[in-house]
């Protein structure tokens, strides 16, 4: 990055509390409405992730119950949720045509628009400044930390001139759009190969279509690859000729270990558990902040968590080779026998699995329960021919193989987008280097 010298530097911010420049508190509802099957979405903490707000796992809310939430807190955009326990200091935007009811121990801040430009409040709150006035304010309790409303307004956070808050906006917004644009391509592209792993390998539409005489839709010589029958299982009608395996004839598990703290200069990929809550890949870590031991991430091996299995949790890494990588060892690291790392990855998302794996936890904790790597690698599932297999991996793949370049460009984005935060707010690069290195970026 580019090293400025004083007569570079951007105007320095002045120092304003949230209430003096303008930026309101909305307080919610302090109960939780029912649920109901349809409705309108209620948004609650666990929806808050990496400054967005993730609205396809909320919950939802009849009409009535949404225009009582909304009458006190009705969100508009550029509004800012913020979580004020759990997680508190938490952040996410309300982008434009974006309907909910705010959940409870979350807040809204808003901006008048006089001193701080409404699209600029979503970058100042997630400022090393704001984390430490998050920090002085903290309220320990014996379960939650939190954060008192009276306190809020009070947090005192640089603010940059107006038009370098819209310059800011503009830049640091360009780079998310694009880590948003590539988290919804993968998501669609993820859907495909599932689908099409479903289609073949759980549904056998291929083989049912033969069965009944119709056309299977497939090139001849694809086609040719299922059978037309099925025949008796453990795991009921599978096509015929095709068999069952336990998962350790179809994948050894991985216990390579390394202790991240013997190399604490060196930046690993850790996969983790919330790494993958907020952006399903890992995050860049030096070996000094990672506490314990970890699994090695080999190449060709499939991340599969243990941990809470009614939540299912898959990961196919990227490509190893410029760092190491490393994951939690709440995940399984399972490297195919026969078969391929796609087939295996897109197994471990069915739902003819993920129904099974969530009924061999043990535990009673409902936030602990775990499944044993002998369970995982006893159970059983269909095994089908290993060219069907081929076929399928090369369609896959190349939609798989799609979804880790996207997200490797949204890791490079996201630590180019985290570096020129706080040096945009404080001055000290300017407005022109900012949008000269985003160029370079693109």
């Amino acid at each position: 990055m580019v090293r400025l010298g004083k007569s570079a530097m951007a105007a320095r911010p002045r120092t304003l509390s949230l209430q003096d420049a303008g930026v309101s508190l909305i307080d919610c509802v302090h109960k939780t409405p029912p649920a109901v099957d349809a409705g309108y979405p209620y948004i609650a903490i666990p929806q808050i992730k990496d400054g967005r707000i993730e609205i396809r796992e909320a919950r939802r809310i009849s009409a009535d119950d949404f225009l009582n939430w909304t009458r006190k807190a009705m969100p508009k955009p550029h509004d800012v949720v913020l979580s004020r326990r759990c997680n508190p200091g938490e952040t996410a935007w309300v982008p434009p045509d974006f309907t909910f009811a705010l959940g409870q121990n979350l807040v809204l801040l808003r901006a008048s628009g006089h001193t701080v430009y409404p699209p600029f409040l979503r970058w100042l709150v997630r400022s090393p400044e704001w984390w430490s006035q998050i920090q002085q304010h903290l309220n320990a309790g014996a379960v939650f930390d939190s954060l008192k409303c009276a306190d809020i307004p009070k947090f005192t956070l640089p603010i940059p001139s107006f038009t370098d808050q819209r310059a800011i906006a503009g830049i640091l917004g360009a780079l998310d759009d694009k880590i948003e644009l590539n988290r919804k391509m993968s998501a669609t592209l993820e859907a495909m190969a599932r689908a099409l792993f479903k289609s073949w390998f759980v549904d056998f539409d291929p083989v049912r279509a033969k069965a009944e005489g119709r056309d299977t839709g497939l090139a001849p010589e694809i086609a040719a690859l299922f059978p037309d029958s099925f025949e008796d299982s453990e795991l009921g009608k599978i096509p015929a000729g095709w068999n069952l395996k336990a998962i350790a004839e179809v994948a050894f598990a991985s216990r390579a270990t390394v202790n991240p703290l013997e190399f604490p200069g060196e930046i690993f990929e850790h996969y983790s558990i919330p790494a993958y809550d907020i952006n399903r890949g890992a995050i860049l870590e030096r070996g000094a902040s990672i506490k314990s031991s970890k699994f090695l991430v080999l190449q060709g091996t499939v991340l599969l968590s243990r941990l809470n299995p009614r939540t299912p949790r898959v990961v196919m890494p990227s490509a190893i080779g410029q760092r190491r990588a490393i994951c939690s060892t709440e995940f399984a690291v399972m490297r195919p026998k026969i078969y391929s790392k796609e087939w295996l990855y897109c197994l471990f998302f069915s739902e003819m699995f993920c129904d099974k794996f969530a009924t061999m936890v043990t535990g009673t904790s409902g936030s602990h329960q775990r499944v044993k790597p002998e369970s995982l690698l006893g159970m059983l599932t269909v095994a089908p021919s290993e060219r069907a297999v081929e076929i399928f991996t090369e369609g896959a793949g190349a939609l798989l193989a799609r979804i880790a370049f996207a997200r490797t460009e949204s890791l490079t984005l996201t630590l180019l987008r985290d570096a020129l935060l706080p040096k945009l707010i404080s001055g000290e690069i300017r407005i022109t280097d900012a949008e000269h290195i985003v160029e370079k970026s693109a």
